[in-house]
């Protein structure tokens, strides 16, 4: 209960803060309310301000510091518009996406071993299905054809999309399901294109399938699939506090 609340209040925060800016402008102040009460739901904001994590200076507010100056102006008097706060949102998440890739090109080419993308994939799955996962992974490289493949960061951000768009992937996935059976490969394709506007390439899909394809019978195990990408997304949103330094 106590996660759900926490993950609500967060989630109500954010949509009241975009309400105010699509509505109207917001001034600074507005902005500081609202970030000091998300801050107070946020676990990692907790984390923080009891200093169990060290690294980080906690004695300026994120509402005190540069990003306010970027939203409004040196003296902090220029209101904030919706399409300047959400593009600062893309840019951000972008380069999130940019700074985990390039934890895996780690000779600055542009792609990454298939086997890197499938990791990445099954990070954050359920602890008692993560070792499967990740022997799954692992026999990428037994694979003359996988083995060999290397992703690029527009396909390995296309992938972060519909992972964004998990909501509306998951229900074309079951809403399918149900009418057509297993998912194959062409399925999955055409749902992140139709559904969620991704356009994943054969690469990516076949990699998919050889993790998620617990069965080997050609068709996803969507449960896993969807369940790996959820609790990735939600770690990427709020990391987990640790019980110390």
């Amino acid at each position: 209960m106590n996660k759900f609340w926490q993950s609500s209040s967060r989630l109500f925060c954010c949509s009241y803060l975009s309400i105010l800016i699509i509505s109207r402008e917001i001034d600074k102040e507005e902005f500081k309310k609202v970030m000091a009460l998300m801050r107070s739901y946020n676990r990692q904001g907790a984390a923080h301000r009891h200093g169990l994590r060290t690294g980080f200076k906690v004695g300026q507010s994120v509402e005190n510091g540069g990003v306010v100056e970027y939203f409004f102006g040196n003296d902090g008097n220029e209101p904030l518009h919706f399409d300047k706060f959400t593009s600062f949102l893309k840019e951000l998440h972008e380069e999130i996406i940019r700074l985990e890739f390039s934890h895996y090109d780690v000779k600055s080419t542009n792609t990454i071993p298939a086997k890197d993308f499938a990791l990445s994939m099954v990070a954050s799955a359920d602890m008692n299905h993560i070792s499967k996962l990740l022997d799954r992974a692992d026999t990428l490289e037994n694979d003359p054809y996988l083995k060999h493949l290397r992703i690029t960061f527009e396909e390995f951000k296309a992938f972060a999309d519909l992972r964004r768009r998990l909501e509306s992937l998951t229900m074309a996935i079951f809403a399918y399901g149900q009418v057509n059976g297993l998912l194959t490969k062409q399925d999955l394709k055409r749902a992140a294109q139709h559904v969620c506007g991704v356009e994943l390439t054969d690469r990516v899909v076949d990699i998919i399938f050889h993790v998620f394809d617990m069965n080997n019978d050609g068709h996803l195990s969507s449960e896993e699939f969807l369940r790996a990408l959820q609790r990735r997304e939600a770690d990427i949103h709020q990391p987990a506090a640790r019980g110390g330094p």
